[in-house]
């Protein structure tokens, strides 16, 4: 279970133009999902993974201070999507004997419309492919953690076979890589 109440992170005394767009971009959500190794599923979890780029804690995040807690939210996140993403997949793919020629599908973290553009771009999906991604930020809003799980709901009702890809961007600058056959 994943729950992120992103609206407790509001700072009303610190009217910085970080805190006004992460109160603007991030709501709360709740997600779930049964993991187990008996029965009929939808899918199989392969490998796991994580990247994460150093010298990137001023890129996403939160400062604590005796107040609480102050967004830190870069600009920069597109870009770095567009330019650090798909090398960092391709180098956790490459450790589990994978290129993305054996990736049938993609399920991605949506993070905001433009990190989904720069998403289409890095992994050359197509524009317009990222549907799903764009349709969970159209109906419930980037929630932190519980977003891809969203997006995994969709895409899991959508029959397809193969290997699934699965991303997750986070703090520090973290992504996550999952793949799951399906």
């Amino acid at each position: 279970v994943v729950i992120e109440l992103c609206t407790l992170a509001f700072r009303p005394d610190e009217m910085s133009k970080s805190n006004i767009i992460a109160t603007a971009l991030f709501g709360d959500g709740a997600a779930a999902c049964v993991v187990s190794t008996e029965g009929p599923g939808l899918g199989v979890f392969e490998h796991a993974g994580e990247h994460t780029w150093p010298g990137t804690t001023d890129v996403m995040g939160w400062r604590l201070d005796s107040q609480g807690f102050g967004a830190i939210f870069s600009r920069s996140i597109p870009d770095l999507v567009l330019a650090e993403l798909r090398p960092a997949a391709d180098g956790f793919l490459s450790r589990h004997g994978m290129d993305r020629g054996d990736i049938n599908s993609f399920c991605f973290h949506p993070g905001g419309a433009k990190v989904v553009t720069a998403l289409e771009q890095a992994f050359e999906t197509g524009q317009g492919r990222l549907e799903n991604e764009r349709l969970v930020l159209r109906d419930f809003g980037n929630m932190s953690a519980p977003t891809v799980l969203f997006v995994l709901e969709r895409e899991l009702a959508t029959p397809t076979s193969g290997r699934r890809f699965i991303s997750a961007l986070g703090p520090g600058f973290t992504a996550s890589f999952i793949t799951m056959l399906h």
